[in-house]
């Protein structure tokens, strides 16, 4: 019995030999798997809102007039397409189509760009078939059109932010060489690479440093998916939030305001809105009965700063421009921000129109002290459970 039961032991230990290198083997191309399933998406997207860009300049230039009502013709086609298809069709996002479209009036150019990377013989097999196609512009193929386009829709539509062209051609070449993420492009962009590079003895030397990327350059196939020019485009919802312990202190504050009693109802939570080119969130948002008015909640997980109620009011003036209706009271910001031990609550009531208006604000809204020591004792109350968790898991 001892002789059969030790054979069937390393029988067993011989079978799952190796069996880490698989699990981490299959691990390894599952995840390469999801980021070739964003590319794609974002490569077909990509493609479409140039092939719009392209109908709406064809459709302009049909007749003098058409050109002369463009503003007039991009507000009415946004309008439609948001009727009939959703959110993604806003004025700005319809705009940015078209200038894609006149900036890249020629896919194949961007093809160039491949070509560098050592696959010229491909890339004029890919520039033949698209200049085939050009000549049957209905019919758009867009698998093929997605081949002109190597970098995001979410890189384009940055590229398009930057005015000088060769600065832009420099950037859009570096992110396909060096494979930027969004995050090292819109950084290098923002350190102004372009100019530093030219105004370099060493260019080689400032380049190759370039190319290198920080720990915070990196973005996850999840985090691919998840960008919001992405999910519009599959019409997906988008509702998540950075951290676990985030969350939960967003769905207790909501819990928390709405049993108040003191007016609030609930309007939406993680609230996304876009200024230009730029995506934001609020975190809660609700009407107040009693002021008649809308009440954003951001929540932040570190000390109160300025540019925290700067963008709050950037919040502000644009939900009272796009959010509110005409017999409502101007809009309210709630920042409330909490690191370590303390928390504090900020009422961002500095655009009210008067100080007797500021005042009603004020004794109606729960005091700020009341909501900081409520986050506070919350998150207290989560970070003990988790340890606690963690306790009794590291035990069993």
């Amino acid at each position: 019995m001892a002789t059969n039961s030790s054979i069937v032991h390393s029988n067993t230990s011989l079978k799952f030999q190796g069996y880490d290198r698989l699990v981490e083997g299959i691990k390894k191309l599952l995840v390469e798997a999801r980021r070739q399933a964003a590319r794609s998406v974002h490569a077909i997207a990509t493609a479409s809102y140039w092939e719009v860009g392209r109908r709406i300049v064809k459709f302009e230039q049909k007749g003098a007039r058409r050109a002369a009502y463009g503003e007039e013709l991009l507000a009415r086609l946004s309008k439609d397409l948001t009727q009939r298809l959703g959110r993604g069709y806003g004025l700005s996002h319809i705009k940015t189509m078209r200038q894609f479209y006149l900036t890249y009036p020629s896919p194949w150019n961007r093809q160039s760009l491949i070509g560098q990377r050592g696959q010229s013989q491909k890339s004029q097999s890919v520039i033949g078939e698209l200049k085939d196609k050009a000549a049957h512009p209905n019919h758009a193929d867009l698998a093929l059109l997605a081949k002109g386009f190597p970098l995001s829709w979410t890189h384009y539509a940055r590229l398009l932010r930057v005015s000088n062209i060769y600065a832009r051609a420099f950037y859009e070449q570096e992110a396909l060489r060096g494979g930027w993420s969004i995050r090292q492009l819109d950084r290098q962009i923002g350190s102004q690479f372009y100019e530093r590079t030219a105004l370099s003895r060493n260019k080689a030397k400032m380049l190759t440093k370039g190319v290198r990327s920080k720990p915070s350059d990196a973005v996850t196939p999840e985090e691919e998916i998840k960008d919001p020019y992405i999910l519009e485009f599959l019409g997906l919802k988008d509702e998540y939030s950075e951290s676990d312990l985030e969350e939960a202190l967003i769905g207790h504050l909501e819990t928390f305001l709405l049993e108040l009693g003191g007016g609030f109802t609930f309007v939406a939570r993680q609230k996304r809105l876009r200024i230009g080119d730029e995506w934001y969130r609020v975190d809660l948002v609700f009407f107040h009965r009693k002021l008649r008015c809308l009440v954003l909640v951001d929540l932040k997980l570190k000390p109160f700063t300025h540019a925290d109620a700067g963008q709050m009011h950037l919040y502000l003036n644009y939900a009272k421009e796009r959010w509110c209706y005409p017999d409502e009271n101007p809009p309210v910001g709630l920042i409330l921000t909490t690191e370590k031990d303390e928390a504090v609550a900020h009422y961002a009531l500095k655009d009210l129109p008067n100080k007797v208006l500021a005042s009603r604000y004020k004794t109606t809204l729960p005091p700020e002290a009341q909501l900081a020591k409520e986050i506070q004792s919350t998150k207290l109350a989560l970070v003990t459970r988790r340890a606690i968790g963690r306790l009794g898991k590291r035990k069993g």
